[in-house]
């Protein structure tokens, strides 16, 4: 069964919104494991909008599950608090300063001597790294050649897709996973994964690994609760 990281970001960012600490992003977080998610995300960015870089520390203090550190390796108080905390998984993500969200994967073969040394330095503290990736083969075969444990395909063309033609929308997907397994990797995706589009990409990817989802599962969390949601998260990757 693909293992569910449940992206807290949209939890700290309510919280951020009224100042002080309610929802508490602690609690929300060992709500999630409590309710079935085996692994929690965070992506903290340098204007601490969402994730603060002591929320990091506070979760991982706190949480029994696997923690997945998302971010921009570039950035030297990222790499800092990834070093600082030891997390089961880091995920390299090739962020602008201020970018509203993440956008697209790395070139695997422009960045390949600079994300073989950064997959270095976080393996050697025992950190598994993932490297997030566009649906793109040669990104794939390239992103192995840095020593990557994994890659995370961006999904977001998928579930823009999706509606209108979701076997054509799936097609690079699947390809990228048989290159994954191809070449060694493990797999992870996410962005914009959610209720109406999960079931039908993990049916159809090979030997995926885990999902990490944030905005449409906590957006569905308003209106079915926590609970109830994780639960049908976790259904659709039967």
């Amino acid at each position: 069964m693909t293992r569910l990281s449940v992206n807290i970001n949209k939890i700290a960012t309510l919280r951020n919104a009224r100042g002080g600490n309610n929802p508490d992003l602690v609690s929300a977080a060992l709500a999630c494991e409590r309710f079935g998610a085996q692994g929690i995300t965070v992506h903290p960015r340098p204007d601490e909008r969402h994730i603060r870089y002591q929320d990091v520390f506070d979760l991982k203090a706190a949480i029994t599950t696997e923690l997945n550190i998302e971010g921009n390796c570039t950035e030297d108080k990222f790499v800092e608090l990834v070093l600082a905390n030891k997390p089961a998984q880091v995920t390299l993500v090739p962020d602008a300063s201020g970018q509203l969200t993440s956008n697209h994967g790395w070139d695997t073969e422009k960045h390949q001597a600079y994300l073989t040394s950064m997959c270095q330095v976080f393996q050697k503290e025992g950190i598994r790294v993932s490297i997030f990736v566009d649906p793109d083969p040669a990104m794939i075969e390239a992103a192995a050649s840095t020593g990557t444990d994994r890659v995370e395909l961006y999904t977001e063309s998928f579930a823009a897709k999706f509606m209108q033609d979701r076997e054509a929308a799936v097609l690079p997907y699947f390809r990228a996973a048989q290159k994954a397994r191809e070449v060694g990797l493990g797999l992870n995706a996410g962005h914009d994964l959610d209720l109406h589009n999960l079931q039908y990409f993990n049916q159809h990817m090979p030997e995926l690994l885990e999902v990490s989802i944030g905005h449409a599962l906590i957006a569905d969390a308003l209106y079915l609760g926590l609970e109830e949601t994780i639960k049908r998260y976790l259904y659709c990757l039967k």
